[in-house]
């Protein structure tokens, strides 16, 4: 992968799943990573301890760890001016923070309806504009990913706040894309589809909700989320330099409307 090793690189939520995965995959290319979580400065060290077992196999880099609830403003303000003072500068942002609350869609409580949407994209937008205002006070732009989801696109009956939160990133990703263009600033979002993480145990320890989930995936597995990591590498690198305002979905044939597989519609 071109020109990400030095490069300084703050992921949020990297203390678990994929964005674990995605601060271990940036130390493998040699960047520089800090590790933000919100509650479990233990997941947080365990993330840091896996880079530095990498760190000792001869690799470059060095790796920190920052504690931050993204979805408050100053929060934020004092997590990028910690990363920023021990880095010297940012040049990647990963919005990888998110979470999720199951409930029809009748039955949502208000507060859990503005929690999601508070961490999902209240989250993004912060970090975001703490970056872009860092990228603007030097030469040589930035890159700002985004952890999105198919369901930016797809409906996900029972998860309301999570699927509007999605939909949402996705503007937020297209109009900070089309407004920083010209100022070297990329912005780019990954939407996964089925991933094996923490978020999704109650289906991937259950082997026959598994294979419900997977029976409707084209490719017919979940994805792992060092899979989904190397997406965000590519994305973050001079190889993806012509790139912005997408939504890269990695997600198995997801969105290929998999339903359709046979052709049920044409009556053939």
């Amino acid at each position: 992968m071109s020109n990400l090793e030095g490069k300084n690189i703050l992921v949020t939520g990297a203390s678990s799943g994929i964005g674990q995965a995605i601060a271990i995959r940036f130390a493998q290319h040699g960047a520089n990573v800090a590790i933000n979580y919100r509650g479990s400065a233990e997941q947080a060290e365990s993330t840091r301890s896996m880079i530095r077992v990498l760190r000792n196999g001869g690799g470059p880099g060095k790796e920190m760890v920052v504690q931050a609830d993204v979805s408050g403003e100053q929060q934020v303000r004092t997590m990028f001016a910690r990363v920023i003072a021990e880095f010297g500068r940012l040049d990647v942002l990963v919005n990888n923070a998110g979470i999720q609350h199951p409930s029809a869609s009748h039955e949502v409580e208000i507060t859990d309806f503005d929690r999601v949407l508070a961490v999902n994209l209240r989250g993004p937008f912060l970090c975001a504009r703490e970056a872009i205002r860092h990228f603007l006070s030097r030469p040589g732009g930035g890159v700002i990913l985004n952890n999105s989801s198919v369901h930016e696109i797809i409906p996900k009956p029972k998860y309301l706040p999570y699927s509007v939160s999605k939909g949402g990133l996705e503007n937020l990703t297209k109009s900070l894309a089309l407004e920083y263009a010209d100022r070297g600033i990329r912005v780019n979002a990954v939407g996964p589809g089925a991933v094996v993480t923490p978020i999704n145990r109650a289906w991937t320890n259950d082997p026959r909700a598994r294979r419900e989930v997977e029976s409707h995936i084209p490719a017919g597995r979940a994805a792992t989320p060092e899979e989904i990591a190397s997406v965000f590498t590519f994305l973050a690198s001079d190889d993806a330099s012509y790139i912005t305002g997408q939504t890269i979905f990695a997600c198995g044939g997801l969105t290929l409307y998999p339903e359709f597989r046979t052709a049920w519609s044409s009556g053939e």
